[in-house]
């Protein structure tokens, strides 16, 4: 996959997954406490550099070399 997700981008995805992924631990007795597994996606995004969304929508935040 080409890398379309640019350093600041990245930075606020994995704190975003990470925080959410927290919040289930934290808060893992909640009727939808589920719904903050959801933080795994901008993780695992933020992670590799990747976005299928944003390649199929034609977004690059990556800088041009």
């Amino acid at each position: 996959m080409k890398k379309n997700v640019g350093t600041i981008d990245r930075g606020i995805r994995i704190v975003v997954g990470l925080a959410l992924i927290a919040a289930y631990f934290l808060n893992s007795g909640g009727t939808y406490s589920w719904l903050y597994l959801l933080g795994i996606v901008p993780l695992v995004t933020g992670l590799i550099g990747s976005c299928p969304p944003y390649a199929l929508l034609g977004i690059n935040t990556c800088k041009t070399k």
